[in-house]
């Protein structure tokens, strides 16, 4: 298939929309789809374009995939000698080639990214890409699908859609209307009322709308989008590059972390809906506790901010972004993940990073409301406080810390939720198959099982899920 995909953010970016927009086409070049992709330079988390690549030049580069030697066949469950039930993969036959081809389109980038210059670095991109996006009518792509963020980017792909009798998907990954309502970016009652009347004629347009989490499914319901049209499709993770080690992470000896100490890590983007307020004043009430150290590692916006009221503390660490081939260390050097989130952005975002310390096996401390999308997934995985309770956050962070054998009962059910759920050949391949409705070959076929035979409706699809982990669990006993 002829697969154009529309996104702000892309590979070879770290963390956030880039690194799972870069992963999903990179994924189905390597079964064989011609895909091609009209971004940006790579900006984020840091704001700012990286070098290698300009923010005012058009460039396009062109890459020859191998095709996957194993793809997602017949799912088996199997126990290996660490007790951790995987997915196998069923061989397939020979090698194909799949085309990966990125066209970068000129952006402004602010410095400071505020609500007024968030608004015309997104549309810097919108009317950059058009041409771009228009010049692929030509090549008559059976799909084109649209990442929001942003919504800036849906004329363009609707009018290139249509243009050439394409399909049309629009994959939510954050609700950035929404969240620039709650979080108080945008407060004009006026352009709330424009802004929402925009989005729901926006998505009803589309032939699929597709989200990360059943809460942010149920919100398109909200705005009027019939479920016929509507998919879960769920960050995923690759559980072979992300897992538990059977060593101590090798950036323990590089910070001098004492082998006994418990280490509480916050990993990713630093931003205004991540809670970063919250978190600097609970490390700021357990730093310097014996046998507690903090370590922090990432890019954004509120990093100043973070970094001025914690660096100074006691049993305080910083660390730059890390490359992918040192995630798994990364990971792996918490005892304890931390997961704050502001309380405003709650089932408006799914925090792309969960999913990898799920994997990690490392219990999780997060900040959301027990009726939220997060809090459904931390639940018997990690603890769940509410958001803006910073002695309640660093009370989780204490009780965890004291009970080593709580935390690893509590990593392996994180492990165990990761690979029956978020297994990233498992979730691609669900989304490869609704794709193939769309492939002239086969428009019009009905196709409502993945490759795992699950259902793709989100509430089957998670019930699912949950009878897999209890069938597993009962296995165990």
């Amino acid at each position: 298939m002829r697969i154009l995909i529309h996104a702000l953010n892309f590979a070879p970016e770290l963390v956030g929309c880039g690194k799972t927009t870069g992963e999903m086409a990179d994924w189905l070049a390597a079964q064989g789809h011609d895909v091609r992709a009209v971004t940006t330079p790579p900006f984020n988390p840091e704001w700012k374009v990286r070098p290698g690549f300009s923010p005012w030049r058009y460039s396009r580069q062109v890459s020859e995939i191998e095709l996957n030697e194993t793809r997602f066949g017949e799912t088996q469950l199997g126990e290996t000698q660490l007790g951790e039930t995987q997915f196998r993969e069923k061989k397939l036959g020979e090698k194909k080639l799949g085309q990966l081809t990125v066209f970068r389109c000129p952006v402004w980038v602010p410095l400071q990214p505020s609500a007024a210059r968030r608004i015309l670095h997104l549309a810097s991109f919108a009317l950059a890409s058009l041409p771009v996006m228009l010049g692929q009518i030509g090549w008559r792509p059976d799909v084109v699908m649209v990442m929001e963020p942003t919504l800036f980017c849906v004329p363009a792909a609707l009018l290139t859609g249509r243009a050439c009798g394409a399909a049309t998907w629009l994959h939510v990954l954050d609700f950035e209307a929404d969240a620039g309502f709650e979080l108080g970016l945008i407060k004009s009652d006026g352009l709330k009322r424009v802004v929402a009347w925009v989005e729901k004629k926006s998505m009803s347009a589309f032939d699929r709308v597709s989200t990360i989490s059943e809460k942010m499914l149920a919100r398109l319901s909200q705005k009027g989008l019939p479920p016929s049209r509507c998919l879960l499709f769920p960050n995923w993770v690759d559980t072979d590059a992300i897992f538990p080690l059977d060593r101590p992470s090798r950036f323990r000896a590089e910070l001098g972390i004492s082998p006994s100490d418990v280490v509480a890590l916050y990993a990713g983007t630093m931003a205004r809906k991540q809670g970063l307020d919250v978190l600097a004043e609970a490390v700021g009430q357990l730093a310097g506790r014996a046998g507690l150290r903090f370590v922090f590692c990432g890019e954004g916006p509120g990093k100043a901010a973070l970094e001025n009221l914690t660096r100074p503390l006691p049993g305080v660490d910083w660390i730059p972004l890390q490359p992918f081939e040192r995630l798994n260390d990364l990971l792996n050097l918490a005892d304890i993940h931390l997961l704050p989130q502001n309380a405003d952005a709650a089932d408006l975002v799914m925090p792309s990073k969960l999913t990898g310390m799920l994997a990690s096996g490392r219990p999780i401390v997060a900040t959301s409301r027990p009726d939220t999308q997060i809090a459904q997934v931390v639940e018997g995985r990690g603890l769940v406080v509410e958001p803006g309770d910073a002695s309640a956050f660093a009370h989780a962070v204490e009780r965890l810390a004291e009970d080593s054998g709580w935390r690893q009962a509590l990593g392996r059910n994180a492990r165990q939720y990761a690979l029956a759920a978020l297994e990233k050949n498992g979730v691609l391949s669900r989304c490869e198959q609704q794709l193939l409705v769309f492939d002239p070959g086969r428009r019009g076929q009905a196709v409502t099982t993945g490759a795992a035979g699950m259902d793709l409706n989100a509430p089957t699809y998670a019930a699912q899920i949950r009878g897999r982990l209890g069938e597993r669990d009962a296995s165990r006993k």
